[in-house]
């Protein structure tokens, strides 16, 4: 059928066009379908269908059509109904708690990333695999699919150093220290990392503050060497892009399959060249990870496939129950990590987890006999050589490297959450304290977030300030104060935590 291009000057992440449902029924296809374009290039694409927006005759190309087939309006293309791809029939086999073999894998992943599959398919494919979790061999060629489908950063020298945390704690700024630290002690650490989901900060949020986060993996290859390291955002490359288009379904299902996590995790590191790499697993209350004995598995389940993809991996379970640090929120973030590169000013859970960590990476690249990485990793902060390679990864990203913690602004508009009664306190809610730092504005608005003065174990007087929120906007600021005196974030020993009136039967 020949259809006349009408541009439709919107992006979906996908190859997708609009039919007319008259055209659509002399295809003889339905929604979610896939037809195929020819024309100077052949290329397939999702059907979505219309009875107004696209007239009869009409092919509406969504923004990545029209750049793919440069058509422009009233332009003709030829369309012919698609089969459906083969990895449809491998989606069925999983949702069945059937083997996949690595071919099978392969093309499922390429499909992925060509955007041959709908977001149907792949959820199905997701939920398959949150119910059917795929075996360590299966979860292996997810992997490797993942990594070759995908750029790669090859290095020419060896080890490569690399750190990731599984997430789910607040203020967990770390990378922010750690890199200087590894950096300045002749390693090379290339730090990929991701903004914020649900979170109120990811790393590349923080880092954006003070140098552009977005380059290609030329680039972050050719700076880390001269370098040492850099913090970079991963989505701006095209590594492991698989990954992100999953990532992008498993959001509105609240589901984290297993196999994906694992897959998610190592593919990123093994695409960046990962040599040697230490895993944070934050566990407790309000973590991905519950318990010490969940953490356990997961750690090593991320060593053993770490040895099947040639990689040396070291996991610390961390205290995850209480923010990192006393701020949450980008802005707020970078001032507290550059006053300990700068005076080592900062909450002993910010310094000791970074020392720790970094520590664990100065020993596996052989820098620090064992046992000694902490102290090492303390006195390349307190000697000041981690502030001096941090300048140097701001400048080489394009920052100003003459920043400093008093540079960086916060919200205008702030706000106290005060203490309800004297004592204890005895619960801290990381996920409220995420929330209201949304509330205010973050990640977003830069200078949003919250700071908190009184922790759990700590104690509170009435009346006096445990958090504070900062926030860009006024609105924003009484969203969150409103939702944080709503639904307190915290709970002190003996305050009333509700009160219901008696209600009698009519």
């Amino acid at each position: 059928m020949q259809l006349k291009v009408q541009p439709i000057d919107i992006k979906v992440g996908k190859y997708k066009v609009v039919l007319n449902t008259i055209d659509a029924k002399e295809l003889g296809v339905n929604e979610g379908d896939r037809v195929r374009i020819k024309d100077h290039t052949t290329l397939t694409a999702i059907v979505d269908f219309t009875e107004d927006m696209i007239s009869p005759g009409m092919i509406g190309l969504y923004n990545e059509v029209h750049e793919m087939l440069q058509k422009e309006w009233t332009e003709t293309v030829e369309v012919v109904a698609a089969e459906k791809p083969t990895s449809t029939y491998i989606i069925r086999k999983v949702m069945d708690g059937e083997k996949v073999g690595r071919d099978e894998i392969y093309n499922l992943v390429q499909d992925i990333v060509e955007e041959n599959l709908n977001e149907i398919e792949l959820a199905a494919f997701l939920t398959a695999t949150y119910i059917n979790d795929m075996t360590e061999d299966e979860t292996e060629w997810l992997t490797k699919a993942m990594i070759d489908t995908g750029e790669r950063i090859k290095f020419d020298s060896s080890p490569i150093m690399d750190k990731h945390s599984i997430g789910g704690v607040p203020g967990n700024k770390i990378s922010l220290l750690i890199v200087p630290i590894v950096a300045a002690n002749g390693l090379l650490i290339p730090k990929t990392s991701s903004r914020a989901i649900t979170g109120a900060g990811g790393t590349a949020d923080l880092m954006e503050i003070l140098a552009p986060v977005e380059f290609t993996a030329a680039e972050i290859k050719d700076m880390t060497e001269r370098i040492g390291g850099v913090i970079v955002w991963g989505g701006a490359t095209n590594i492991a892009p698989a990954d992100d288009k999953l990532i992008k379904i498993e959001y509105p299902l609240s589901i984290d399959p297993h196999c994906q996590l694992l897959a998610s995790i190592m593919a990123k590191k093994g695409a960046v060249g990962a040599q040697k790499v230490v895993m944070d697993i934050p566990t407790g209350a309000g973590t991905k990870i519950p318990d010490i004995k969940t953490g356990r598995k997961l750690a090593r389940d991320l060593i053993s496939l770490g040895e099947r993809l040639g990689m040396d991996v070291d996991c610390a379970l961390t205290y995850g129950a209480s923010p990192v640090g006393r701020t949450v929120g980008p802005g707020l973030e970078v001032i507290e990590a550059l006053k300990v590169l700068e005076s080592m000013e900062g909450p002993n859970s910010l310094i000791e987890k970074s020392a720790a960590l970094a520590g664990m990476l100065l020993e596996m690249g052989g820098v620090a006999a064992k046992g000694q990485g902490r102290e090492l990793a303390l006195d390349t902060l307190k000697n000041g050589k981690a502030l001096a390679k941090f300048k140097e990864i701001i400048e080489i990203q394009g920052g100003d490297p003459n920043v400093t913690s008093s540079d960086i602004k916060v919200g205008e508009f702030t706000a106290d959450y005060i203490a309800p009664a004297n004592g204890y306190i005895i619960e801290f809610d990381n996920k409220r304290i995420v929330q209201i730092a949304r509330l205010a504005g973050a990640p977003n608005d830069k200078g949003s977030g919250v700071e908190i003065h009184k922790k759990r174990g700590e104690l509170v007087k009435e009346g006096h300030p445990v958090l504070t929120i900062y926030a860009e906007k006024e609105d924003k600021l009484a969203e969150a104060i409103k939702s944080a005196r709503e639904n307190p974030p915290i709970v002190v020993e003996g305050m009333l935590i509700e009160k219901v009136a008696d209600i009698k039967e009519v």
